[in-house]
């Protein structure tokens, strides 16, 4: 496995990939999506921060691909659409900057209230910058936390612990949630007109960009203050440097910006009620060790075992549950081939999880056998992307938990429809992966092997000259099971040793008796 780590990934995370068997390439920030992709097309992974985006472009050749880890929270820099398009994994490492990103806001808030910066600079210069310098309290004052995730919630917490009053609003909390935290919800306009500083703390996405434009920023309270230590975008900045201006926002201090690095002939910079740092939140030794280590684990126990974790694009799979689904993933992987060959184009499939099913996770076996079922067709197909597959050449899934297991532990029922087949299969962990019944026939074998799928008239001789035939091309029989149909007829399922050429199947299926002879 290789990974490429650009950005001056911590190397403690590095040496984890290195330990676990991986190639480690390093590189500087990445800014041309072409040079990037030709680095990604010989990659497995690649690691992120802030300065090297991933678009669409840099995906186009990275066939071998299987994810995207971004060290720290935000991932507007990574095309996650395009990513799961192409059936690859966009992780993050939300957690291990929390309190380092916290604290750069209160840090700013703090700047913002005794002038912190210009008092520095004056004396630097030599002066003795008293006089206009007059700050405030942060005692008594109302903070607006606009997102209560870990970062905002982190900072209500510890600006409560300073005796300021908190409120906050959060567009993905839902509606029931209010009250029930220490700290309470308000509308946006309402904490914008009642806030004395409003703090923001809530990913980049079509619906927060400008989410703070010139409208919003005007409801705000007279001669209050602004820190985005968030994501750039989330303000107008045009708007903010309007509003600066006129006084009707007394001061903000910015760690995010719209471009970055910000442009050195930008208005922001020469703006005396602005602070500024170059995108500071997460930059302290321990947020980079935390999320580089949290961040290669992740990756690592995603392509030994499955194991989802701070996946942006995949639901959440512990390393507890992949081991209980673990011995499942090959039997899934075997039956959706299987079905592919059975059923070619395929426009329903409906899986039953019956048996011991409490506490089972069906989301991750789900997809992988989607994806073995739709990865015979043109296009990359895995996990990440097979239910979005589903949809665009579609195919209509739909899956049922619960039931009897028919004496088995646990039993997964399919059924697939298409070009006027309908095809049934019951599987288990049984013995090892077995398929135990085949269109309601009692069968028995390993669907990972080589096999004959065979209908016959259920009369003496036509087995024998099967084996006969088989035998006389060296082909060796490893398992045969026979089930009656009940209507003159049987199915049978040959297991041989090789894979059976097409001259071959032909003979076997001129011989009288044989109705059918498929080798899926």
């Amino acid at each position: 496995m290789r990974v490429l780590a650009c950005d001056g990934i911590h190397p403690e995370g590095l040496a984890l990939f290195r330990q676990a068997g991986w190639e480690v390439e390093e590189s500087e920030a990445i800014k041309d999506p072409k040079v990037l992709a030709a680095r990604l097309a010989e990659m497995d992974a690649v690691l992120v921060r802030s300065a090297t985006p991933v678009p669409a472009a840099a995906l186009a050749g990275a066939t071998r691909l299987k994810v995207i880890g971004r060290a720290g929270a935000g991932v507007d820099t990574i095309d996650v659409e395009a990513a799961t398009a192409r059936g690859i994994a966009v992780m993050n490492a939300p957690d291990g900057n929390t309190l380092a990103a916290a604290e750069h806001a209160l840090a700013l808030l703090f700047a913002l209230a005794r002038h912190v910066p210009r008092a520095d600079a004056g004396m630097k210069q030599g002066d003795w910058p008293k006089a206009g310098l007059t700050g405030f309290e942060l005692e008594g004052k109302r903070l607006g936390v606009i997102g209560l995730g870990r970062i905002g919630s982190t900072v209500a917490r510890k600006a409560q612990g300073i005796g300021m009053e908190v409120a906050a609003y959060d567009p993905f909390l839902p509606p029931a949630a209010a009250g029930k935290g220490s700290v309470p919800l308000m509308g946006l306009d309402e904490l914008l007109a009642w806030a004395d500083v409003v703090t923001l703390h809530i990913p980049r996405t079509r619906e927060t960009t400008h989410l703070l434009n010139e409208e919003r920023l005007r409801r705000m309270k007279p001669g209050a203050f602004l820190v985005n230590a968030a994501r750039g975008g989330l303000v107008d900045e045009a708007a903010l440097l309007s509003l600066l201006d006129d006084g009707h926002i007394a001061g903000a201090a910015l760690d995010t910006f719209a471009t970055e690095p910000l442009p050195k002939d930008s208005p922001l910079r020469n703006h005396p009620r602005l602070i500024l740092t170059p995108h500071l939140g997460a930059s302290t030794g321990e947020a980079q060790q935390a999320v580089s280590t949290i961040l290669a684990r992740q990756i690592i126990d995603y392509v030994a075992t499955g194991a989802v974790a701070g996946c942006v694009n995949l639901p959440p799979l512990t390393p507890e549950v992949a081991r209980e689904i673990g011995p499942w993933m090959p039997l899934m992987t075997a039956l959706g081939k299987l079905a592919a060959r059975m059923v070619p184009a395929p426009v329903k499939l409906h899986l039953s999880y019956a048996g011991r099913t409490d506490g089972l996770d069906t989301r991750p076996l789900t997809r992988l056998l989607v994806a073995a079922l739709l990865g015979s067709a043109s296009g990359r197909v895995t996990p990440v992307n097979a239910l979005q597959e589903a949809a665009a050449r579609g195919l209509e899934v739909a899956e049922t938990v619960g039931g009897d297991g028919d004496g088995f532990d646990r039993l997964l029922r399919l059924r697939v429809e298409g070009g006027g087949r309908v095809r049934e299969i019951e599987a288990t962990l049984h013995r090892g992966p077995r398929v135990v019944r085949l269109d309601g026939v009692e069968l028995d074998f390993d669907p990972q092997a080589h096999l004959l799928l065979m209908r016959n008239e259920d009369r003496p001789g036509v087995i024998g000259l099967v084996g006969s035939h088989l035998g006389a091309a060296g082909i060796n029989i490893v398992n045969f099971s026979l089930g009656a149909t009940g209507d003159g007829g049987a199915v049978a399922a040959i297991t041989v040793d090789r894979p059976v050429p097409e001259q071959q199947l032909l003979a076997l299926r001129a011989i009288p008796g044989i109705v059918s002879m498929e080798q899926p």
